[in-house]
């Protein structure tokens, strides 16, 4: 049976492949969370109606266990500037 010099690299690259894999179920479980403390401050019993209420839901997921140490993110303002038809 012969033995390849690229046998050793193969097996190196499969341990990052579940580095990896960990490393996506953790960043799933933090939005997931997010998504849990957004649904208990009740931001989606009605549709957002400006930009502010849609980004304090995205800071919302975003910061998720964060959420349970007593951050609390709002976005009070945000301008978008909406392009105007021309003359």
């Amino acid at each position: 049976m012969r033995e390849y010099a690229n046998d050793g690299w193969r097996a190196r690259g499969a341990s990052r492949s579940g580095v990896s894999s960990i490393f996506m179920v953790l960043v799933l479980a933090w939005l997931i969370v997010g998504a849990i403390a957004g649904g208990q401050r009740h931001y989606y019993d009605s549709a957002p109606t400006n930009c502010a209420s849609t980004s304090t839901i995205a800071v919302t997921i975003i910061a998720g266990p964060l959420n349970y140490l007593g951050m609390n993110p709002k976005i009070g303002d945000c301008h978008v500037n909406v392009p105007q038809p021309s003359p």
